[in-house]
């Protein structure tokens, strides 16, 4: 058999028609071999080589001392395979022309593919061709690659609920196959306001899966920039380092790490999404042998089925973070369950909050168009964050205002005060604002009713919005706007003032715009002071560690 296989594994074998594992068998080719191109002769050699590699076509091999035309030096293209190492190209130098990427070299191999070092292989095309003699290129019949690996993903993997049980479970298998795994992780990039992406790591010395959702600082982060996630994620080729060898080149640090753990073999590869864009795979061992040919390629056989699994598990996340993102946690789980018909909606009675930023136009004028945005987004972001901490949600930004919801349920005395708390609340809270952007100071106008509203979809047959509609929420809107004309940066309706509140003044029934019947109405006073501010949390994840991804 004249292929090198690690001691304590198992290699392809011509002898055994019905091995069912990935194989590599590389053998000489007998007498002289020549390829030319357009009849030009480009090597000849009595020293060919044949690969035969599981689901490749056969690839011939020359000695470099055989060819007969010269190549350039290495350009830029490299391409990476788990079992026989990175080849790098060159282009060929002809009479009359210069191919370019014409022929590769695997100048250091992987022991799999010790054979065939410092040969070169060409680039097919339909004006190459290759004689061969007498020799005949057969490939030994690997047959089809199956078993409870397999079966698990056909039949079973696809009933687990969470990316984090799949990643435990598709370890399991891998063990159970004879796959020598010492540590699993996956990296897939998310579609999240705040994370960049989930990374579930597996150590078989736990048996317990750990989630990281590293921010968007992660791309600056030097760890993560000198990490096989990130060579892999760049389309820059799969990683595969032999890391208890002395001669191993720790070319990124996280391999010092895994010897001191008692890796020997480390591969990242490829984990590519219908979208194109690229996850990664690692997996490592601490057999003394590290990997075999068939356990890699179990894996890589299997790699594309797997990316769909956590392709799935992370469109569903992206879908929910996209919908909490630009329409509320509350709204958004509705529109997940179903609710996603025009005129779908449910009758709540719930305390509407309407607050709007004073004065945007000359703080436009003032401080020019980019601080005004990130003034704009902090008190977004303050409001938000003060709504939520106080059991509401915000459906919506209406340029520089917060529309906001507070569902009554069984509790509208608990609606009501959440709800005027929320518009207390913010108004001392702007003060940090105005001072970053070195502001005397930030006022803003808060309007709250209560009532019932239909909250579900308006819209075109294209384009719909999850929104409340009612006669509360034209009130809160107008008592806002009312307030401004006399100097009250809270003016709610008497149906919305909570019992006993006593930090009210009274304003009478009042006349507003597009409201048929006055509405009794009452100033409040806002507090002294603004609230602690609030640790934010990530849905569904442990807060953002940039540094922990790189492993």
């Amino acid at each position: 058999m004249n292929v090198h296989v690690p001691s304590g594994h198992s290699g392809p074998n011509r002898s055994d028609p019905q091995n069912r594992g990935y194989g590599i068998l590389v053998e000489p080719l007998r007498g002289e071999v020549q390829v030319r191109r357009n009849g030009l002769l480009l090597a000849k050699s009595s020293r060919a080589r044949v690969m035969y590699e599981t689901r490749l076509p056969p690839t011939i091999y020359f000695p470099k001392s055989d060819l007969m035309v010269d190549l350039s030096n290495k350009v830029g293209l490299q391409t990476f395979c788990p079992f026989k190492g990175t080849a790098c190209y060159h282009d060929l130098k002809l009479k009359d022309e210069r191919l370019d990427n014409a022929v590769w070299v695997y100048e250091n191999t992987l022991p799999e593919a010790a054979q065939i070092a410092g040969h070169v292989g060409f680039v097919p095309d339909e004006v190459t061709e290759f004689d061969l003699g007498d020799n005949r290129v057969a490939p030994p019949e690997y047959g089809n690659i199956s078993g409870p690996l397999i079966d698990w993903l056909l039949r079973q993997a696809a009933f687990i609920p969470t990316p984090a049980e799949f990643t435990k479970a598709l370890s399991d298998k891998l063990l159970e196959q004879g796959v020598y795994l010492s540590r699993l992780s996956v990296l897939a990039w998310s579609l999240h306001p705040q994370i960049a992406g989930k990374n579930f790591i597996w150590e078989r010395a736990t048996g317990e899966v750990n989630t990281y959702a590293p921010s968007y600082e992660i791309y600056e982060h030097p760890a993560y920039n000198a990490s096989p996630l990130r060579h892999v994620s760049k389309g820059l080729g799969g990683v595969r380092h032999r890391i208890d060898q002395d001669q191993s080149d720790d070319t990124f640090p996280i391999l010092s790490d895994l010897r001191a753990a008692g890796a020997t073999d480390y591969v990242a590869m490829p984990l590519p999404f219908s979208d194109g864009r690229i996850n990664v795979l690692t997996v490592a061992s601490d057999h003394p042998d590290g990997f075999s040919t068939a356990n890699l390629g179990l894996i890589f056989e299997c790699s594309a089925v797997i990316a769909r699994y956590y392709e799935v598990f992370m469109q569903r996340e992206n879908a929910q973070s996209l919908l909490e993102t630009y329409v509320g946690k509350r709204t958004g789980a509705r529109v997940l369950g179903g609710k996603i018909r025009r005129g779908e909606g449910d009758e709540i009675d719930a305390a509407i909050m309407f607050c709007d930023l004073r004065g945007s136009t000359l703080l436009e004028e003032r401080l020019g168009r980019r601080d005004y945005i990130k003034l704009l987004n902090g008190f977004f972001e303050t409001a938000s964050t003060i709504v939520h901490d106080n059991g509401g949600e915000v459906l919506k930004f209406i340029g520089d205002a917060v529309l906001a919801v507070f569902p009554a349920g069984a509790d509208a005395d608990l609606a009501r005060a959440q709800a005027l708390k929320s518009a207390r609340s913010i108004v001392p809270a702007l003060e940090a604002i105005a001072t970053a952007h070195q502001l005397e100071d930030l006022h803003c106008a808060s309007g709250i009713s209560y009532g019932t509203v239909t909250y579900g979809n308006v819209g075109s047959r294209e384009r719909l919005d999850f929104t409340v509609i009612g006669q509360a929420a034209n009130i809160a809107a107008r008592l806002g706007d009312y307030g401004k004309t006399l100097g009250h940066q809270i003016v709610v309706s008497k149906n919305s003032l909570p019992e006993g509140n006593r930090d009210s003044l009274s304003l009478g029934a009042l006349k507003l715009h597009n409201v048929t019947t006055p509405v009794e109405s009452f100033a409040v006073r806002p507090f002294e002071t603004a609230p602690l501010p609030r640790v934010p949390e990530i849905a569904d994840g442990p807060p953002p560690v940039p540094v922990t991804i790189v492993k």
